[in-house]
């Protein structure tokens, strides 16, 4: 279990701890990918990023049917997103990934890897394969919740 403390005033000037705590417990499954419980504390910023997809800035569908290409670019758009947050994925909460039935879940797995595996605390995480996207092209769409505690 990992813990990310940061101190801020509260409303009457005294010092309030600000905490974001991943928790998992004995009992559940331990996983280096995900955490199980994600509690947040204090004052802060919650960020909401709302389904991201394949698209890039020039409004193209990057990866059309390879889903670790698409994968990766969802990665790249979550980043952009988070960073004019002033974010970071060690600051994600939780993550919601929706992948086009019949993909192969692992190749995304691997892919956002590249951009989670080096945070000392993972997000939780909820995989849901469903039988189309907005888009018939979409393989996969992320959408996240990040929380920056004041410092």
């Amino acid at each position: 279990m990992s813990t990310s403390y940061q101190q801020a005033e509260n409303i009457h000037g005294t010092k309030m701890e600000n905490k974001k705590k991943h928790i998992n417990p004995d009992g559940l499954f331990k996983s280096p990918a995900f955490s199980q419980i994600v509690t947040t504390r204090g004052n802060g910023k919650t960020i909401y990023i709302g389904g991201q997809n394949a698209v890039n800035a020039n409004r193209e569908i990057v990866g059309k049917n390879d889903l670790a290409l698409q994968t990766d670019q969802v990665m790249k758009n979550l980043e952009i997103a988070l960073k004019a947050c002033d974010a970071t994925f060690e600051d994600l909460v939780k993550l919601n990934i929706n992948i086009l039935q019949g993909q192969d879940a692992r190749k995304g797995f691997e892919v956002s890897q590249k951009y989670l595996g080096q945070s000392s605390t993972q997000p939780i995480v909820t995989v849901l394969f469903v039988a189309g996207l907005v888009n018939p092209d979409f393989l996969v769409e992320i959408d996240a919740i990040a929380f920056v505690p004041e410092e």
